[in-house]
């Protein structure tokens, strides 16, 4: 596995936070690169997904490849149309404890979410809030994972025909339009 270097990369194009993350762990020039290498990636990563600042917090990249694999099992059985094994997913789901907590403001009061326990698992509770929603409120046949031979990423495919084939067009669709170019082209 090796180390990526674009802070942009992977690509936020998955269409669901929770597919996103799985989107973390891609494969380049035939090797899985892991983009949750260390806490400060994974919360570059993290704020770039939630459009929040994350500080770096201890163990955040382990918690968060934790609850990538958990998803993906889960995402990879329903696509495969066997049972999923919901008690990983919910044991990690009950550690992202918070609570309301009212604090005076300038205009009365103010709601503010306060963590109980791990604050990595708190800073990750969006996205196990989002791959909750992914697994009982999506249309699993709009999941899909990218055409292309070379490419592992996962998108809900929200297009008005529902026949999105890549994970992005200017990505894998590029790539296969070329190639098939060069095929007919003989070279």
């Amino acid at each position: 596995m090796t180390t990526p270097t674009p802070t942009d990369w992977p690509p936020l194009i998955a269409g669901q936070p929770a597919l996103d993350l799985l989107n973390t762990l891609t494969l380049e020039n035939g090797a899985l690169v892991e983009h949750l290498g260390d806490d400060a990636a994974a919360a570059a990563w993290l704020s770039r997904a939630t459009g929040a600042a994350q500080a770096p917090q201890p163990h955040l990249a382990e918690r968060a490849r934790e609850l990538r694999e958990a998803v993906r099992a889960a995402v990879e059985s329903l696509k495969r149309a066997q049972p999923v094994d919901l008690a990983p997913l919910n044991a990690l789901f009950a550690r992202m404890h918070s609570h309301l907590v009212l604090r005076p403001s300038d205009a009365g009061f103010a709601l503010h979410r306060e963590a109980v326990g791990d604050p990595a698992w708190l800073a990750l509770a969006p996205l196990g809030e989002a791959a909750a929603q992914l697994l009982a409120q999506t249309d699993f046949a709009l999941v899909r994972q990218c055409e292309h031979a070379e490419c592992v990423l996962w998108f809900h495919d929200t297009t008005k025909s529902h026949r999105r084939r890549w994970c992005s067009m200017a990505l894998c669709g590029n790539r296969y339009k070329v190639s098939e170019f060069r095929k007919r082209r003989g070279g």
